[in-house]
């Protein structure tokens, strides 16, 4: 067997679908998913994202056919470098009700993968008791070469700011460009090549229930995230017997050990727990067609419900380009105070609630119930603004929101990369004027 085509953008579409797919043709097994002889001599697999036993709407898992089984390797050993990743529960220090802003991490000076060059910002929850979350950020500028990274933790839901990433899976390759997202299953084998030179961009780590797209309730049967734009690659393999490096992240450590074959050796796989991309600019969004700005949870793309109906252990929430047209409203994101704490990052232009100091690839924190909102030049640029139909444009936010209260990382804290003027862009607001006389 030789490796298949190096694939362009062959994809299929949907989310949560049962897909069959194979890079050989007769690779995938007819009429049963472990026979006593697969096809060509193929290691039948099956790679589990949910429990055996979870209710069938809600069970994730894959058959994949490989060269060698991935148990196919030596022991695992503590992962040797000073990585900034972390994984709860996070303690490093006390967590702020403070209001947190970060400028972007600066691009590396010297060659850094994707693994090394994750950077935890805050979590909350542990990936041990399966609630929470981290939320990592990433900058790089050497493909990840021989090695392959596996989360056992949690998955991981990649949101590229800068530079196209070329994610390649076990179960199929795929190109992820700034406004796309790619979601990467828990345990699945990757690496993150770069075509473009340096990337940064973002990471959030879920601990909780696989994301999912959200229920639509009186929004109807269309609209939001779409699950037809969602694209997962088609099977996709390499016959190599160079040795690679696997690192794992388990118990929130990095381990690593190296088996002699290349670990991307699936020539066909079905099921309906796989990797897939989504191009933020398909997003149907809603708004108001009269007043009142809406609330932020009307742009959902992905969630991460909890045991607490409606309330969830991660929103993954953008703020796209889109038409204001309200009447008589305050058209930016009100002043609030909110239960859900909220993590915003900008993969371009700029938050139509803050003029300045959020920067793409920079990120804030809200932590629940910290008072916020527009900034101070926002606020009167809002409410001076003639009231006519308006179009928010080159702009991409988004926001990790979670019914936890983040904890932020010793990095984050004590980086001079952190904002400790931030509170300022909310001083110097006008005090109210009563009429004078008695009151009510």
């Amino acid at each position: 067997m030789e490796e298949s085509d190096r694939p362009g953008t062959a994809m299929m579409a949907g989310f949560g679908n049962h897909f069959a797919t194979e890079a050989v043709a007769g690779a995938l097994p007819v009429g049963r998913n472990s026979p006593q002889h697969a096809p060509y001599g193929l290691y039948a697999e099956q790679l589990s994202g949910t429990a055996f036993t979870a209710p069938r709407g809600e069970n994730r898992r894959s058959w994949l056919y490989r060269l060698r089984p991935a148990a196919n390797h030596p022991p695992y050993r503590p992962y040797e470098y000073e990585s900034l990743l972390r994984s709860g529960p996070f303690d490093e220090v006390p967590p702020t009700p403070n209001r947190l802003r970060w400028d972007p991490l600066p691009l590396p000076e010297r060659p850094l993968d994707f693994i090394d060059g994750l950077t935890s910002y805050c979590g909350a929850g542990d990936a041990a008791v399966g609630e929470g979350l981290a939320v990592h950020l990433y900058v790089a500028n050497r493909s990840m070469e021989k090695r392959a990274l596996t989360n056992a933790d949690g998955e991981m839901l990649i949101v590229p700011q800068q530079g196209a990433l070329r994610i390649v899976t076990e179960m199929g390759v795929m190109e992820v460009a700034p406004e796309q997202i790619a979601l990467i299953p828990r345990g699945l084998r990757f690496k993150v090549e770069l075509p473009d030179g340096a990337a940064r961009g973002y990471v959030c780590e879920n601990y909780g229930a696989l994301f999912r797209l959200p229920e639509l309730g009186p929004i109807g049967a269309n609209g939001l995230a779409n699950a037809r734009d969602f694209e997962t690659p088609v099977a996709w393999f390499e016959d190599d017997d160079a040795p690679c490096e696997i690192v794992q992240k388990f118990g929130g450590r990095l381990w690593v050990t190296t088996q002699d074959h290349s670990p991307f050796d699936v020539a066909a796989w079905h099921g309906n727990l796989a990797p897939c991309r989504y191009d933020l600019r398909r997003f149907n969004t809603m708004n108001t067609v009269s007043y009142d700005h809406p609330d932020p949870s009307i742009f959902t793309v992905l969630t991460s419900p909890s045991d607490r109906a409606g309330t969830a252990n991660c929103d993954f929430v953008i703020f796209p380009p889109r038409w204001m047209v309200a009447e008589d409203t305050f058209r930016p994101p009100w002043f609030h105070r909110n239960v859900m704490s909220e993590f915003m990052g900008l993969i371009h232009g700029v938050y139509d609630a803050k003029a300045g100091g959020f920067a793409p690839g920079g990120a804030s924190l809200h932590n629940c119930m910290a008072g916020h909102g527009p900034d101070k030049a926002s606020y009167e640029g809002a409410v001076a603004a003639e009231l006519k139909p308006h179009r928010i444009a080159d702009t991409m936010a988004f926001m990790f929101e979670s019914r936890f209260a983040f904890h932020p990382t010793r990095f984050a804290m004590e980086t001079p990369l952190c904002q400790l003027d931030y509170d300022d862009c909310w001083s110097g607001f006008t005090k109210a004027q009563l009429p004078q006389g008695d009151r009510a």
